[in-house]
C-alpha cells in the first residue's frame, strides 16, 4: 500500500469518529462552533456594534444581529479591501472569493480567512478522500494525480498585499506543497483566466497524465474531456486515462448531466460524488455513495440558522437551529461563519433528507424559481422532469433555462424553455410532453395550474444550437470557475438573451 494511502487510512479513523460525533450529537457540535464563533469576533467592529460580549444563546444573537444579505454588508467587504481589518473577523484578511452570482453581473468579493481556509475548505478536501477511502476501500486513486478544474487568481487593486479570485483558485493556490505535488495540471496553466486558452491548455497538458480523480464542474468537465477526446482520437475517456475512477462535482445538480457522462467515462469502476462547495464556505458532502443526499458537515466553523419556506423575504424570520428542522420541509440557509459573515443569507434551499445524521438535499435558490402564476416551481422540481424526460426519450442535455410566458392578449400563461442538447431526442413533441408530464408529477400547484390549460399551457420548448450557453456566458463575462446559468427566472431577462444569441448563432 502506498505511505499516501496509509496515512490517509490513518487520517480516516481518526476523523470518522469526530464524524461520527457531530452525526449524534449535532445541537451540542453547533453550540460549540456559535460560542467560538462569537468569542473570536467580540472585539470586532461588527462585534461590539452588536454586542457579542454579552451574548450567549442563539435566541440573543436571533434578537440583537439582522438578517444580512451581500449588500447589506458590501461596506464592510470594501473596506476589507482596502486594507481595513478587524472588521468582521479578528484575524487578517488577505484574499477574496470572487462571484459574479448569476443574475447580477456585479462581482462579488467575499471575504477568506485562514480559519476558514484551514478548518473549512481544506477539511472539507481531506474528508472528501476520506470518505471516498470509506465507501471505496479498494480505491487507487492516489497511485496517480486529481486533475482540478478551478478558476483564476489576481491581486487586489486597493491593496496589493491581498487577492482575489474563484474560491476553487485561492484552494488550490493556498494548498500545501504535498497536495500540490498529487494534483494536475501546474497552477500555471489551473489559474489562467482566459478560459478557452485554459481548457485547451489543460487538456494538452493531462492527455498523457495518469488521471484518477476529477474534482470540478459538470459543465466546464464536460468540455474539457470532450477536447481531450478531440486530441487524443479516443472513444471515451478510459482509454485515455484508464485509472480514472471517481468525479468529485459541485455547484450544479449532476442528474441531468448522468447519463452523458456515462457515455464519457463508461467503466463500471466510475464513482460519482457531490459536495456543496460555495465562495461562502465548504457544507456539504456526500458520505454514502448509495444515496443522492448530502452530510452537512456540522464542525467546518460554520453555525447553520434555517428559515421555513414562506417567511425567506420577511426583514425579520424566526429561524431554526439543527434541533429544530424537519424533514422533507424547504429552508433557506442563513449562516455565520469563520470568514466573519454573520447571519448571512447565502440564497440557497436545502430539504432534510434525513435527521441524525442531518443529511441535506440542494432544492434551489431563494431568487431563482418561476411563480408567475402560483406554481411554485423549483429548481429540484425542474431538474428532476427534465432528467426524467432525456432518459425516456435517449436525450442528453448540456444546459438549459425556463422563465414565465405571462398573460397576454390571446394567450394564457406558460413556461418556455431554452434547451442545449448534447444528443437531441428523436421525437422532440413526445419530449415536451414527458417534460409537463414529470412536472406535474412533482410539484402539485404547477398541475393545478396545467387542469385543463385554464392558466397555464404546455411548455414552450426551444432546442437551442451547440454552445449557446458558452456564447451567453462569454457574453456576460462570467465564462469559468463556479459561473453557472440560471436555471429559473421569473422574468424574462435571461431567457430572451439567451434565445437572443442562440438566434445569432443560427443566423
Amino acid at each position: 500500500m502506498p505511505l499516501l494511502q496509509e496515512l490517509f487510512y490513518w487520517f480516516l479513523k481518526r476523523r470518522l469518529s469526530q464524524i461520527e460525533a457531530f452525526k449524534k450529537e449535532p445541537v451540542a457540535v453547533q453550540e460549540r462552533t456559535f460560542n467560538s464563533l462569537i468569542d473570536f469576533a467580540r472585539s470586532t467592529e461588527w462585534g461590539e456594534k452588536y454586542g457579542y460580549s454579552s451574548i450567549s444563546t442563539h435566541d440573543e444573537y436571533q434578537s440583537r444581529v439582522p438578517v444580512s444579505t451581500y449588500e447589506d454588508l458590501y461596506p464592510y467587504f470594501e473596506r476589507l479591501m482596502k486594507g481595513e481589518q478587524n472588521l468582521l473577523w479578528s484575524s487578517e484578511i488577505r484574499w477574496f472569493s470572487k462571484s459574479s452570482g448569476t443574475t447580477n453581473a456585479r462581482s462579488k468579493f467575499i471575504p477568506v480567512s485562514m480559519e476558514a481556509l484551514d478548518g473549512c475548505h481544506f477539511q472539507g478536501g481531506k474528508d472528501i478522500m476520506s470518505l471516498y477511502l470509506s465507501n471505496v476501500p479498494e480505491t487507487l486513486v492516489f497511485k496517480g494525480k486529481g486533475l482540478s478544474i478551478g478558476g483564476s487568481l489576481s491581486v487586489n487593486e486597493y491593496d496589493e498585499g491581498s487577492f482575489y479570485g474563484d474560491i476553487s483558485a485561492v484552494v488550490m493556490r493556498n494548498l500545501p506543497l504535498w497536495a500540490q505535488f498529487l494534483r494536475a495540471p501546474h497552477l500555471s496553466i489551473a489559474l489562467m483566466d482566459r478560459w478557452e486558452e485554459k481548457i485547451e491548455k489543460m487538456a494538452q497538458a493531462t492527455v498523457n497524465e495518469n488521471i484518477t480523480s476529477i474534482l470540478g464542474v459538470p459543465t466546464w468537465t464536460i468540455v474539457l474531456i470532450q477536447r481531450i477526446l478531440e486530441l487524443s482520437g479516443a472513444r471515451h475517456i478510459h482509454e485515455v486515462w484508464p485509472n480514472l475512477e471517481v468525479f468529485v462535482h459541485g455547484a450544479v445538480a449532476f442528474e441531468p448531466y448522468r447519463e452523458l457522462f456515462s457515455h464519457l467515462a463508461p467503466s463500471r469502476k466510475m464513482h460519482y460524488m457531490e459536495t456543496y462547495n460555495a465562495s461562502e464556505g465548504f457544507f456539504g458532502l456526500q458520505d454514502d455513495l448509495n444515496r443522492n443526499d448530502m452530510l452537512l458537515m456540522l464542525d467546518y466553523g460554520v453555525y447553520y440558522e434555517f428559515i421555513p419556506a414562506g417567511h425567506w423575504d420577511e426583514q425579520h424570520p424566526k429561524t431554526l437551529n439543527i434541533g429544530e428542522v424537519e424533514l422533507g420541509k424547504n429552508y433557506a440557509i442563513l449562516i455565520s461563519t469563520n470568514s466573519g459573515l454573520w447571519r448571512y443569507k447565502i440564497g440557497d434551499t436545502v430539504k432534510f433528507t434525513s435527521l441524525y445524521p442531518h443529511r441535506i438535499r440542494i432544492t434551489g435558490r431563494t431568487k431563482h424559481f418561476i411563480n408567475a402564476f402560483g406554481e411554485e416551481l423549483i429548481i429540484e422540481n425542474a431538474e428532476h422532469a427534465i432528467t426524467q424526460a432525456c432518459e425516456q426519450c435517449g436525450a442528453e442535455i448540456v444546459n438549459f433555462t425556463a422563465a414565465p410566458v405571462y398573460f397576454g392578449s390571446g394567450n394564457k400563461g406558460a413556461h418556455e424553455w431554452a434547451i442545449e442538447f448534447e444528443r437531441m431526442p428523436v421525437d422532440q413533441a413526445q419530449f415536451v410532453k414527458l417534460l409537463d408530464e414529470h412536472l406535474r408529477k412533482v410539484n402539485s400547484d404547477y398541475d393545478a395550474k396545467r387542469y385543463l390549460d385554464m392558466a397555464l399551457t404546455e411548455p414552450l420548448v426551444h432546442c437551442v444550437p451547440k454552445h449557446t450557453f458558452h456564447h451567453w456566458l462569454k457574453s456576460k463575462g462570467k465564462l469559468g470557475g463556479q459561473n453557472k446559468v440560471p436555471r429559473l427566472s421569473n422574468d424574462r431577462q435571461v431567457l430572451e438573451e439567451v434565445l437572443s444569441v442562440a438566434a445569432n448563432i443560427k443566423g
